[in-house]
This record gives structure tokens, C-alpha cells and sequence, in this order.
């Protein structure tokens, strides 16, 4: 197994203690080490990219599980920021609902021998989307409207992308028998 597919495995192995930490009380600074665990995770998903492209490392594995680590964590971390009452459980639902239908439309893509890459309005989603989980376990009174302003930007840009990634590959959903 390569290094960008433990990294992988790695991030998904960080999951449970990351919610663990998060949701119960067991020491003082759970919310940090939490949000350190999360940061971790966050990068590890940067990193097994970048060596896997740059050694040319890319597996069919990592093509699988990369995409869906990512998912377990941000998924994850809201899913208990719902729980925290720290964000409303309508703008999750939008978000998940996104991922669901990407990948669903990209599951019919590689169906058709079709490859959708990442955009960059994606790309800009999940850096969004990782600032306002990181800004929403701090909790800092101090940064409430910015925490506010992000999950907004967040939302926005999540279906912003969604838009993209459908009217730039809308011939991939065409039904094409006759």
C-alpha cells in the first residue's frame, strides 16, 4: 500500500476519536484536540493528493477512498456541529444532499467511461466548508459573525458548484439509447 492510500486510510481512522472528542466531555480541551484532529485529517487529504499525482501513485483505491474519506469527515463534523446546536441542520441537509448527488452523477459518468474532474468552484466549496467546521468547533464568541459569514459563503458556494459540475456535464445524465 502507497503513502497517499495510508494517508487516506489514516484520515478515516482519525473519524471516531475526532467525534468522540468532539460530542462528550472527557477532559477540559476536548474541543481542541478535536479541532486539532480535524486540521490533521483536513491536510492529510491535501497531501495524499498532491504525492499521489506528483509520484504518480494513483490507484484505484485512492480514487474510491479519497473521495469518500473526505466525505466521512466533513460529513461527520457537521452532523455533530448539528448536534452542538452550532449549525442549523437545514444547511447540512443542502451540503450532504450535494455530495450525494455528485457523486451520484459521477457514478453514471465513469458508467459512461466518463471522468469528472474537480472544478475549481469545488475545490473553493470544500476549503469553505473545512474553515466553517474549524471556525464552528472553536466557538469563539469573538468570531460568531465571521463563523456566520463563512457557513454562508459555504452554503453559497456549495451550490454554486453543484450548478457547475451539472450544466458543465449535463450530456453525461442525456439518455442516449434509441
Amino acid at each position: 500500500m502507497n503513502l497517499p492510500n495510508k494517508l487516506t486510510i489514516f484520515r478515516v481512522i482519525l473519524i471516531p476519536f475526532f467525534v468522540v472528542l468532539l460530542l462528550f466531555d472527557l477532559t477540559a480541551y476536548d474541543k481542541w484536540i478535536a479541532l486539532g484532529i480535524f486540521i490533521v485529517a483536513s491536510l492529510t487529504d491535501f497531501l495524499d493528493g498532491y504525492i499521489a499525482r506528483k509520484y504518480n501513485l494513483v490507484t484505484n483505491f485512492g480514487k474510491f477512498m479519497d473521495p469518500l474519506a473526505d466525505k466521512l469527515l466533513v460529513c461527520s463534523a457537521m452532523i455533530c456541529l448539528v448536534e452542538l446546536a452550532r449549525i442549523p441542520a437545514w444547511v447540512v441537509i443542502v451540503i450532504i444532499a450535494r455530495e450525494f448527488i455528485i457523486s451520484g452523477f459521477r457514478l453514471v459518468a465513469s458508467d459512461n467511461g466518463v471522468v469528472i474532474a474537480a472544478s475549481y468552484w469545488g475545490k473553493f466549496k470544500t476549503t469553505f466548508q473545512i474553515l466553517m467546521i474549524c471556525l464552528m468547533i472553536a466557538d469563539l464568541p469573538s468570531l460568531a459573525l465571521v463563523t456566520q459569514i463563512v457557513m454562508w459563503v459555504a452554503l453559497a458556494l456549495t451550490v454554486i458548484s453543484l450548478v457547475d459540475y451539472l450544466i458543465k456535464n449535463k450530456s453525461v445524465m442525456q439518455d442516449n439509447q434509441k
